[in-house]
Formats: structure tokens, C-alpha cells, sequence
């Protein structure tokens, strides 16, 4: 990430070039930095070097499919954010990017407002929290480092799933409902459809359950999810 007193820097990946030139414009005005690529290759070049905070990547360009694209960003760029535009509305391909490590996606067409918006709520979400270290059994979460730890193994997590599971540290017991997910991680209302929830929380189970720990995150149908030792 860039440095706090810097503006937050945006790579916009689109091979249409009316699409980045109005994006460019827009987003200087609203304050941010901001560079343009056409295509995939030049994009995982430029973050490369220019290392952007958040990235609108454009899902159907000619050459590397920006699935593609968003999978080599994620694998090298863990921290950045990451904003799918796509023409595809169902709930399958919304899925289907956030498995590629999307943190977010925005249906084509859409307004500079929305645009905006969403922007704004991934720069909250990787500001940095107090540091602590946050425990439940056998499983820590380091908030200064932003490392977690079943036992002795540590776990990667992308920006998200550290998110997620500092909420459910912070709230061991209790609870949750999607609808206070989405507003504690990621800060906006998903008006209804927690698609998003379901798969980060299936993200977060892998990992945590990797080499057969038990399972500590558990489903409360109808109702959320919560953080406790034994099923409920």
C-alpha cells in the first residue's frame, strides 16, 4: 500500500480506450492517482512497478482474460484491491471472480457514483487497524503483523479474509448475520445478496481446516455464522 500522505493509486485495465479515458478523468478528479493499460500483459507489468493500492480490471479483454489477469495480480500483489467490471450479472460469474481473488465487482453499466463509491470502500478497508493479537483456542491473529496462526502453522490470508476473521476474533460466540459482515468488512450493503459472505466464509474454512484442524467457524442456518470450539 501506498504511504498514508501519498494518494491511493489506481490502475485502470480496460481495452477500451474511451472506458480508460473517461475512468482517468473521473478518478483524478476525485483525488486519486491514476494510470491506464489496455490489456492484461501491460497491466501485470505496470503493477509490477508502479505497485497500485487498488486495481478496475475489466473481466473480457482480447489476449489474458482478466480472470487471468486478476489470479497473477492476487498471487503477487496479496494487499491490493481489486474491483472486477463485468457485463455479467448472475450469480455464478460474480462467484466465479471473487474465486480468482476479486475483492468486489461492479455490473456494466454502471454510474461514476457506484464507481466511486465501492472504490472509497476498499481504501477502508485496508487502512490499519490498533494492533493487537487477537486468540481463540488454538488460533491467533496478530493485528499489528497481519499474520494468523493455527498452532504452529501460520496461515496467508488475502486482505479480505483477514477482515473476516478479526470480526469473528473480536466476537467469539456470538452470532454473526451476513448483514453484520457486510457491513463491518466490507462497509456497504450488499442489499440482500450475500453471495460474497458465503464464498469468503468458505475461503476462511479452508484454511483455517488445512491438515484436518477441527472445524472452528460454523453455519447457524437462517441465521449466520460463529466462532466456537465444538457444533453447534
Amino acid at each position: 500500500m501506498a504511504d498514508a500522505t501519498d494518494r491511493t493509486r489506481v490502475l485502470v485495465v480496460d481495452d477500451d480506450p474511451g472506458v480508460t479515458g473517461v475512468l482517468r478523468i473521473s478518478l483524478r478528479h476525485a483525488g486519486y492517482d491514476v494510470e491506464t493499460s489496455p490489456d492484461g500483459a501491460d497491466a501485470l507489468r505496470k503493477a509490477r512497478h508502479w505497485r497500485p493500492d487498488l486495481v478496475v480490471l475489466d473481466v473480457l479483454m482480447p489476449g489474458m482474460h482478466g480472470l487471468d489477469v486478476c489470479r497473477r495480480l492476487r498471487a503477487d500483489h496479496s494487499d491490493v484491491g481489486i474491483l472486477l467490471l463485468t457485463a455479467k450479472d448472475g450469480t455464478a460469474d460474480q462467484i466465479v471472480g471473487l474465486d480468482a481473488g476479486a475483492d468486489d465487482y461492479l455490473v456494466k453499466p454502471f454510474t461514476r457514483e457506484v464507481l466511486l463509491a465501492r472504490l472509497r470502500a476498499l481504501v477502508r478497508r485496508r487502512q490499519p487497524a490498533p494492533g493487537d493479537v487477537l486468540t481463540f483456542g488454538d488460533l491467533s491473529l496478530d493485528t499489528a503483523a497481519h499474520v494468523a496462526r493455527r498452532g504452529a502453522r501460520e496461515i496467508h490470508l488475502t486482505g479480505t479474509e483477514y477482515r473476516l476473521l478479526a470480526e469473528f476474533l473480536r466476537h467469539p460466540g456470538e452470532v454473526l448475520s451476513k448483514e453484520h459482515l457486510t457491513e463491518r468488512v466490507w462497509r456497504y450493503d450488499f442489499e440482500g445478496n450475500y453471495n460474497v459472505v458465503e464464498v469468503y466464509v468458505r475461503y476462511l474454512r479452508q484454511k483455517l481446516e488445512q491438515d484436518g484442524a477441527p472445524r472452528v467457524l460454523h453455519t447457524l442456518r437462517g441465521s449466520g455464522y460463529i466462532l466456537r470450539q465444538d457444533a453447534p
